[in-house]
């Protein structure tokens, strides 16, 4: 990717709200957008646990810059709404995270109306979905993963016809391997990825090791081993959970911080998106091309 294209000046507006019915907390999205271009694709993202429209500016910047309209909404779980794991409604703040990407794509064109008129210079066939974590389980969900209950059965479907193509960034496996922790809290984390038909990017780190999960960082896989193609795999080897701070400068949580690490993480879903939304295949070919002349500290995987 040029530095011309990640030297575009990009813009910022916050909050819209979004129509969200019985939701109880108002729904409002951020959008950061490049200030010129047309027929501009759109990347709708769903943040970490805890987290809101206001981090991972290292990843949105960047995709900014790159030619992409980035939409964040805040979900209910985050730590401003002060919904903690023994309040009873975050047993159902895995549905009301979907219903918030369903809400935000229904809502997109008025959404960009109200950032600055930006509905005129979006190409609204061209639509993805990338998710960090517990963000990355929303997503996949979206593009077509389903959760299983307690008896392996798995739920209705979440798809939604708008979205082309996804990446999902240290995204939940599956498996009965949950902590007790996870369990009790978390029973959602049981996602069946056969379904996932949709085109997608998974990002896992050779180091991201759960608390959640008695796996090793392979559980980060799942994603793409068990779901039908086409997807890719990027592997980055010394990655852990927020691969070198994907949510934001001295976050707390990052335990591995790299801004190299992020920048990879961020221009590599970029590029992959810009080729599966056939737009521009020439960054993806060139990642794919430094990953095998590379030291291995990195790798990309296709099927």
């Amino acid at each position: 990717m040029s530095s011309s294209r990640l030297d575009q000046r990009i813009v910022s507006v916050k909050p819209i709200t979004v129509p969200a019915p019985g939701r109880g907390v108002d729904l409002q999205v951020k959008v950061t957008a490049p200030l010129s271009g047309q027929n501009l694709p759109v990347i709708v993202f769903s943040h970490g646990n805890a987290w809101s429209m206001d981090g991972y500016e290292p990843l949105v910047d960047r995709w900014a810059a790159a030619g992409f309209v980035v939409v964040q909404p805040t979900h209910l779980d985050s730590r401003r709404n002060g919904i903690g794991w023994d309040d009873p409604r975050f047993a159902t703040v895995w549905r009301v995270r979907i219903t918030d990407l369903h809400a935000v794509l229904d809502s997109l064109g008025d959404i960009l109306l109200r950032a600055g008129g930006l509905e005129s210079r979006v190409d609204r066939e061209r639509i993805a979905l990338v998710g960090h974590s517990w963000g990355a389980q929303t997503v996949g969900a979206v593009l077509g993963a389903r959760v299983l209950d307690a008896d392996g059965i798995p739920g209705e479907s979440f798809s939604h016809p708008a979205v082309s193509a996804g990446a999902l960034i240290a995204a939940t496996g599956t498996g009965d391997t949950l902590t007790p922790f996870a369990a009790e809290h978390l029973p959602f984390m049981r996602p069946d990825y056969s379904t996932m038909t949709t085109a997608a990017l998974v990002v896992a780190g050779g180091k991201d090791q759960s608390q959640l999960s008695t796996r090793g960082p392979e559980w980060f896989t799942d994603a793409y081993h068990l779901s039908p193609s086409p997807k890719s795999l990027l592997t980055v080897a010394e990655g852990e959970h927020t691969l070198g701070g994907v949510a934001g400068e001295m976050a707390a949580e990052t335990t591995d911080e790299d801004p190299a690490r992020v920048g990879l993480v961020a221009d590599a879903i970029s590029a992959y998106l810009l080729d599966a939304l056939q737009l521009d295949n020439t960054a993806w070919t060139a990642l794919h091309n430094a990953a095998e002349a590379g030291d291995g500290t990195w790798s990309i995987s296709s099927k």
